[in-house]
């Protein structure tokens, strides 16, 4: 089984030099995150992967394996041909869903339901004139108005900023500011400077107060002014292109909170300026002169233009250090990049025009679907979760780096190639969860205390998500998930017992557990819900079809789990390791 590291793991920045075999190989398809090199980490202190072996031989042309293959080639044209089935009009529930499909393209019907996904499809015109013009405006402005210094971009970035935020919310461009200077000048309070409880306490007093603001954002609906005095309700008109600006700020707050305790860790931080750092480690961890924590610098972080939407996250000092020291990104791996988005865009709209999983979930639409017709509904929609996620972050991180900036990468792996529930949440959303690493998981004890710090994360992430019980119930469910991964690994490590020929297979189950277990919790969280959850498991446990269907897909599994171990050996061989 290919070990995993530990939670606290970092994977260094994609700026850094891309590997030196460049052979195209099967390991390309999934994003190549440079500074994964297998030399690199068997070299680090935090490398706990004891089933490196360089000598491995590939499995790949073994009678095992082509039986793999086999089964791949039957297998999974059926899981695409179920969903399209169930959204042909001639299948008896169409009417059921057919009111939520609009006019797509080339006379097809499209499902695009989703309004999450649906904002970002109907804005990307809008979008893509907004980085144009921010790019022409930032290109013109470096070369030709002002010399290319830290300062003078600072500058331009915050004066931008503040004409998009106004372009985005109008009005509420004014509470956004007044939220923002309320954080910076409590970060600011001499108090928290004095050695004491209240330093201690500090971090988790500046995370619960903004997850409160979170919460009175949501409640009071964005403050209407009308709601202060019906003589300003006038002012509720002047909204902007996205009116409700309270939907998206939790990104801002996770801003927010970087800044905060970036700047209380500076007073600990003993090595403050003596070095400029260039990897993505040393530039999180190494602290900015007193004066880079000032107000410009702050607002200019927290409303950058590419990422302030829906990010992925930087950490201020990242942010600092690579405007400070900007990065070298090649324009081959902007081009490159860029036709990854597009792939994944036209795989969204694949997806959507010939599967309407979506609107069969929102309408319950799945009466007298079997056991594996629902299965399918249910992976479908995890598969448009996936997406209509990674796009916009790849999107606002191909605008980043065009501007010179290199944010990490959101998603590293396909959402069908994890079988470890610690590898998935660091190769989901992995700006995300380094953040939470940074500022809750280590903080509280790490892998020193790991039930708390996991449950503790965990319930963090469901309640910054959504302030819902489906949402913590998602969190607890993921939160105790782990756990039975944490135990094998430490009663069946590979060091101890990799070198036995049924340790493979018995670790393949082990992931064919974790996969049921992942999409138990994410059908819970995102899709179905605890009630459409339950009837999936009544057609599962209590009919004779379901138990059928479960034993082969958990056979299935197994299989997918196999490729997925000799995936990521052959990234080994390539001298790549993911980390997830």
């Amino acid at each position: 089984m290919n070990a995993q590291l530990p939670l606290t793991a970092q994977i260094p920045s994609p700026s850094s030099p891309p590997f030196s075999n460049t052979k195209p190989s099967i390991t390309d398809f999934t994003i190549t995150i440079p500074g994964s090199k297998v030399d690199s980490i068997k070299n680090s202190s935090n490398n706990d992967s004891d089933s490196y072996d360089e000598t491995s031989l590939p499995r790949w042309s073994t009678p095992e394996f082509r039986f793999y293959t086999l089964i791949f080639i039957l297998v999974v044209p059926l899981m695409v041909w179920i969903p399209i089935r169930l959204s042909s009009p001639s299948h008896p529930n169409y009417w059921k869903f057919e009111h939520r499909l609009s006019e797509g393209w080339f006379g097809y019907k499209v499902d695009n339901s989703d309004a999450q996904y649906r904002t970002f499809r109907s804005n990307l015109i809008p979008l893509l004139g907004l980085s144009s013009i921010y790019l022409i405006t930032s290109y013109i402005f470096s070369k030709i108005v002002s010399p290319s210094t830290p300062q003078q971009r600072i500058k331009f970035i915050a004066y931008f900023s503040g004409l998009m935020i106004i372009l985005l919310h109008g009005i509420s461009s004014i509470k956004i500011i007044s939220i923002l200077s309320l954080n910076y000048h409590i970060s600011k309070l001499p108090i928290i400077k004095s050695a004491g409880i209240v330093k201690k306490f500090w971090p988790a007093l500046i995370i619960i107060g903004n997850m409160g603001i979170l919460f009175m954002n949501e409640k009071n609906d964005g403050y209407k002014f009308g709601e202060l005095h019906a003589a300003l309700g006038t002012l509720d008109s002047w909204s902007g292109l996205l009116p409700r600006w309270h939907i998206s700020f939790n990104i801002t707050m996770m801003r927010m909170v970087s800044f905060s305790l970036d700047y209380l860790w500076r007073e600990q931080d003993q090595n403050s300026s003596q070095e400029v750092p260039t990897e993505y480690r040393q530039r999180v961890k190494i602290s900015l002169p007193e004066e880079d924590y000032g107000f410009t610098n702050y607002l200019a972080y927290c409303l950058y233009p590419p990422l302030y939407i829906a990010g992925p996250i930087m950490t201020f000092n990242d942010f600092l250090w690579q405007i400070r020291n900007p990065t070298t990104i090649s324009t081959k791996s902007k081009v490159s990049y860029g036709i990854r988005f597009m792939f994944s865009y036209l795989s969204m709209e694949s997806v959507l025009h010939t599967m309407y999983v979506v609107a069969i979930k929102d309408t319950k639409a799945w009466e007298g679907d079997s056991p594996a017709e629902m299965s399918m509904i249910g992976f479908w929609n995890l598969v448009v979760v996936w997406l209509k996620l990674l796009i916009p972050w790849r999107f606002f991180r191909l605008w980043a780096l065009l501007d010179g900036m290199d944010p990490p990468e959101n998603m590293i792996r396909c959402v069908a190639n994890n079988y470890s529930t610690l590898g998935f949440w660091r190769s989901w959303h992995r700006s995300y969860n380094l953040w939470v690493v940074r500022y809750i998981y280590i903080p509280v004890g790490g892998s020193r205390n790991v039930i708390l710090a996991t449950g503790l994360v965990f319930t963090f992430v469901a309640l910054w998500h959504d302030l819902s019980f489906k949402l913590l119930a998602w969190g607890w469910l993921i939160s105790l998930f782990i756990l039975p991964e944490l135990i094998a690994r430490k009663t069946f490590s590979a060091k101890k017992y990799g070198q036995n020929w049924w340790y493979r297979h018995l670790c393949a189950i082990g992931g064919v557990i974790n996969v049921l277990l992942m999409m138990s919790a994410n059908l819970v969280g995102f899709v179905l819900g605890l009630d459409g959850m339950k009837v999936l498991l009544i057609e599962l446990t209590f009919t004779y079809s379901g138990w059928l269907f479960m034993i082969f897909a958990s056979c299935c599994l197994f299989i997918a789990v196999q490729v997925m171990f000799e995936y990521r050996e052959e990234e080994k061989r390539k001298g790549i390791d993911r980390r997830c």
